[in-house]
């Protein structure tokens, strides 16, 4: 008899975690659905390697395959065509090949009764905010609607994460390219000059000294210590990964000059357009802030919203039980607070969403302006002290022969 963690929702849209006793991850389920509670997910407990999994298949789709699919399914939803028809058709002609084995299990349990959110859920590769949504849109009669909103919320968040990337990709470039050539010149070409002047037997100038020690004399030194760093970094990253950890290094990571902000803001806007659509989609306040925490990436941010959560289920409003924590901007709370005021939640959220959307778009651009030319300069100095310190011997003979 195991244990299975549970993700799962009641007849009144509360969704919770639950620890249930069975025999296999099939029982447990059943169980779970015997109790009329409409299960999200289930999982072993403490199960590493199954979370690696689900988090490796969840990538299987990419945003562009799962943004046209969902586009397709929206179109032949508002032909007409029931939702059966419609996945049979996608099954067989889904623009993704690797979308279509997926399309054709969440086919077939629709065929055998169960409904489309249902279906979703158990395939296990689909975002559970995706799941909510579905879910919602079943309980309106507004499937079509719903899916306006989601394609809209995946076109916007799909846009940001490309800008981001795409800003980044030169900075990146550059260190790579840098470090390429750093690693190049220590490990082969100053070995070669060392080897050289010591056949000479001939007094070395300060800089060559200093830089030939350090890459050839104590070079098993510096790697240690490189690795240490490494090492280091990486048992952090670790520790950043539970739950104390992650809440101490976001806590950390948002004190940051600029950077930490523009962080914060960056999931705050992310969060905001989660609920929203969430929101606009049918979905109670309750269930979309659950369901929206979950896709929250940052460990700090997810427990504000957790226990707000828990505080708005008890009666309190939003922005109140967002400030609890102090983690929140207060601009995101006024405009929260405004919107539960005049019963505009939904439209509010989307407007911070987009109002930290473009200010995180503009301060990444700025940091990246600032960053590309201190990045140049600094590896242009590096690679220059470099090919000085081992071209200043030959030209200190150069002058001592031209003086003789």
């Amino acid at each position: 008899m195991g244990e299975f963690v549970c993700r799962v929702a009641d007849a009144n849209g509360r969704v919770f975690s639950h620890v249930e006793a069975a025999g296999s991850l099939a029982e447990a389920r059943q169980k779970l659905v015997e109790r009329g509670l409409f299960v999200y997910s289930v999982d072993p407990r403490s199960s590493l390697l199954g979370a690696l999994s689900r988090r490796r298949s969840e990538r299987q789709i990419g945003g562009s395959d799962f943004l046209i699919l969902n586009q397709q399914f929206n179109t032949l939803i508002k032909a007409g065509l029931p939702i059966l028809r419609a996945l049979d058709l996608l099954a067989d002609r889904a623009t993704s090949p690797k979308l279509r084995p997926i399309l054709s299990k969440v086919r077939d349990r629709v065929r055998e009764g169960k409904s489309l959110s249902e279906a979703i859920s158990e395939a296990g590769v689909f975002s559970k905010v995706y799941a909510t949504a579905i879910l919602a849109g079943e309980k309106s009669g507004n499937l079509s609607g719903v899916l306006d909103y989601y394609i809209a919320y995946q076109k916007v968040s799909t846009g940001v994460k490309k800008k981001i990337l795409a800003t980044l990709v030169y900075p990146i470039l550059l260190i790579t390219v840098a470090t390429i050539i750093v690693t190049y010149l220590v490990t082969f070409v100053i070995p070669k000059f060392a080897l050289l002047y010591r056949d000479l037997n001939v007094e070395l100038p300060g800089p060559t000294q200093f830089l030939i020690a350090l890459t050839v004399d104590y070079r098993y030194i510096v790697i240690g210590v490189i690795a240490l760093l490494f090492l280091s970094v990486f048992g952090v990253l670790l520790w950043s990964r539970t739950e104390e950890g992650g809440e101490a290094f976001d806590r950390l990571k948002f004190r940051i000059p600029v950077i930490g902000d523009t962080l914060l803001k960056f999931q705050v806007a992310q969060f905001s357009r989660t609920l929203a659509t969430l929101l606009t989609g049918g979905t109670p306040l309750v269930a979309g802030l659950q369901t929206a925490s979950d896709a929250i990436t940052s460990k700090l941010i997810r427990s504000t919203v957790t226990q707000a959560t828990q505080m708005v289920r008890e009666g309190e409003s939003l922005h109140s039980a967002l400030a609890s924590k102090g983690t929140m901007p207060e601009l995101a709370l006024d405009m929260i607070e405004v919107g539960e005021s005049s019963g505009a939640l939904a439209p509010m959220l989307t407007s911070v969403a987009e109002f930290y959307e473009e200010e995180v778009g503009v301060r990444l651009s700025a940091l990246v302006a600032v960053i590309e030319p201190v990045i140049l300069i600094f590896m242009g100095l590096l690679v220059a002290f470099i090919l000085i310190s081992l071209y200043l011997p030959i030209f200190s003979f150069s002058l001592t022969g031209t003086a003789k």
